[in-house]
């Protein structure tokens, strides 16, 4: 047992600490987020109200009425945490896309950004496995690590103010799921028929921060077909 190293520790309002394990997308340093998180929740600390982490940090959400928030960061560090995973990684989630068509309408523009055609784009892009790092932005958006450098493309200069549920999409050097219709600048290069977000559900997010994920390509029939069973499935 062995507390990954907090570099860190920052007041976030009057009731959360946001702890620094590091910088930037590195999967090493999410995991140990990820280790930390995990720790946390096993200990169930009186008074953790939420934790949410990110890419190399972790939030801490606490009831004031519980912590003073010096004790509480004087302790944190120290917690002790299992560095290594407790049980083998799940398979990866594989999420069915239809690449190009109205699914697509940044196709063109992603494309005339990278060189390349669109067979080569998709090829790409779904011939990755990617990394859940965290979920944010809207209830079950994952950002995901792994985006072949080619592929890379900056953010729509003028957002749109309604992305379509479901729109598989490029910013920067990461490509994302919009789970629910919500205003977005990344560049949409396909749709997935599955719901990554359903409050109906005993877990509502399909998909968890430390999750592999792949793409498989599907044709449009394919979709209408998953997408209809889907809506059946809810109804």
């Amino acid at each position: 047992m062995s507390a990954p190293a907090v570099s860190r520790i920052e007041t976030l309002g009057d009731a959360a600490l946001v702890l620094h394990f590091g910088a930037g997308i590195d999967p090493l340093v999410n995991a140990r987020v990820l280790a930390f998180a995990d720790a946390l929740r096993a200990a169930a600390w009186p008074g953790i109200v939420d934790l949410i982490p990110a890419y190399a940090t972790l939030t801490v959400c606490y009831d004031p009425g519980a912590w003073d928030s010096d004790a509480l960061a004087a302790r944190l560090p120290v917690l002790p945490v299992d560095a290594s995973p407790a049980s083998a990684p799940r398979a990866p989630v594989e999420i069915p896309v239809c690449y190009g068509g109205e699914f697509a309408p940044d196709m063109d523009t992603v494309c005339a950004h990278t060189g390349l055609d669109a067979a080569e784009l998709v090829r790409r892009h779904h011939a990755a496995q990617y990394r859940v790092y965290f979920i944010g932005f809207v209830p079950g958006f994952p950002y995901l690590g792994g985006l072949d450098a080619a592929l890379a493309v900056p953010r729509r200069a003028t957002p749109r103010r309604e992305v379509p549920p479901g729109s598989v999409a490029i910013g920067g050097e990461q490509t994302g799921i919009y789970p629910l219709a919500a205003p977005g600048g990344w560049h949409i290069i396909g749709r997935t028929p599955l719901r990554l977000f359903d409050a109906r559900r005993a877990d509502p997010c399909l998909l968890q921060a430390g999750d592999r994920l792949r793409f498989v390509p599907v044709t449009r029939a394919a979709y209408l077909r998953l997408r209809d069973a889907s809506a059946e499935g809810r109804s």
